[in-house]
């Protein structure tokens, strides 16, 4: 029934992706900055307190959802919140959207659209500059809105794809470094970093299998995954690189003003930089990926409920 309910809510995904008013996973999250209001400290224990209160809420919640013995409604538990969490449709279309922008020849309005995927500053990125942003944000989004949730609904259940949706949404929220979120977020980032770390290599592993260069992705993947900032983006953006046989990395500006900030990220993979076609082509093989991950999810979640 586990197995069952993660392919049908992959499907719901695929045929639905994210509805745009009353989505539970943006309902989650003005609850979560509600709270944040009223619990911010600049300090690692308010902010542990925080995850913890939160994370374990939606496990909770989960294991409520689960606690019926009857095999379909179980499974249409699993089903919906599978499909509450997973976003690879909407992520597609956030690329479609960009790639199509970049054929019409409107690279401001490509540069704006690119915000709703990445964090950094888009203004004064070159129509390639765009293209890699937007390819590394597919990757890692393969990996973090897909990939993962659906291992961890193999592994834990409708509790497993709530628990990790949950951290995952607060790590976007304040895990991210800035001066108030240094000490709070710091328990959202970690948390992250460690549910995300199974996920992340079975993307990386998967890019390898079904991308178009496997040698090169496996190369880069070994050599390039550490001098990323991310310990799972890294192995995920770096196999992608490889796979498509292009280079990511490189500068990022985020913020503005005083709050500028300006990192030089590790070069990936050993091709030229990205061009507008490389855009689809990395659209096809995060899709790929997606579905190579449901049907792992699915069978592991067979041979988990024999063992």
């Amino acid at each position: 029934m586990r197995a069952g309910g993660l392919a049908a809510g992959y499907a719901a995904d695929l045929l639905l992706a994210d509805p745009r008013r009353g989505h539970p996973v943006a309902g989650f999250g003005r609850a979560a900055a509600a709270l944040e209001r009223r619990w911010w400290r600049d300090d690692r224990r308010a902010g542990a307190a925080y995850v913890a209160v939160l994370v374990g809420g939606a496990v909770a919640l989960g294991v409520v959802a689960e606690r019926t013995r009857r095999p379909l409604p179980r499974a249409a538990a699993t089903a919906v919140a599978a499909w509450a969490v997973l976003g690879g449709t909407s992520l597609d279309r956030e690329g479609a959207a960009i790639q199509r922008l970049l054929d019409e020849g409107r690279l401001e309005d490509a540069r704006v659209r690119l915000t709703h995927l990445v964090g950094r500053d888009t203004a004064q990125l070159s129509e390639s500059e765009v293209v890699r942003a937007a390819v590394e944000s597919l990757a890692e989004n393969t990996s973090d809105a897909v990939v993962a949730p659906l291992v961890w609904g193999a592994v834990a259940g409708v509790p497993g794809l709530l628990g990790y949706r949950a951290a995952n949404t607060l790590d976007a929220m304040v895990g991210h470094r800035s001066a108030r979120h240094e000490r709070f977020g710091w328990a959202a980032a970690r948390l992250d970093d460690v549910l995300n770390l199974p996920g992340s290599r079975l993307t990386a592993a998967l890019a390898v299998l079904l991308g178009e260069d496997r040698g090169s992705a496996w190369r880069a993947w070994r050599r390039d995954a550490s001098g990323h900032p991310s310990p799972n983006a890294g192995p995920v953006e770096a196999a992608f690189a490889g796979a498509l046989g292009i280079r990511l990395g490189g500068r990022n500006v985020y913020g503005a003003g005083a709050e500028q900030r300006v990192e030089q990220r590790a070069v990936m993979g050993d091709g030229r930089p990205p061009v507008r076609d490389d855009l689809a082509r990395a659209r096809r093989l995060a899709r790929r990926v997606g579905l190579a991950a449901a049907a792992a999810a699915a069978v592991g979640a067979v041979v988990r409920s024999h063992a």
